[in-house]
């Protein structure tokens, strides 16, 4: 399944939305996103994981990794609306607390 990737910047934070799934396979093109949202100086980044139904060891890799480097810069990542299946990789693998996870019912 093809990978597809869109920023959209609102109210000073910059909304990633992902459609597809994110894998092995492409997962370097989520990387080169949200590396470059962050050296353009990006403070607010939200991960839209609503299109997402399946991310493997290596997509949790790729937002780990740029959890910590926002919060090492002083920025924020948030994960918004992760699928029930998506959600609970995170929780069993215990990296949920590494960025605010909202779900739908934090959508206003």
């Amino acid at each position: 399944m093809s990978l597809t990737i869109e920023t959209v910047e609102s109210q000073g934070v910059t909304s990633v939305v992902v459609t597809g799934e994110v894998d092995v396979s492409n997962a370097s093109e989520l990387a080169e996103v949200l590396d470059g949202l962050m050296s353009a100086g990006t403070k607010a980044i939200d991960v839209d994981m609503a299109h997402v139904p399946y991310i493997d060891s290596t997509g949790i890799g790729v937002l780990v990794g740029a959890a910590h480097k926002m919060s090492g810069a002083g920025g924020e990542m948030m994960l918004s609306k992760p699928q029930p299946n998506v959600l609970r990789v995170l929780t069993l693998l215990g990296v949920g607390t590494e960025f605010h996870v909202q779900g739908d019912e934090d959508s206003e």
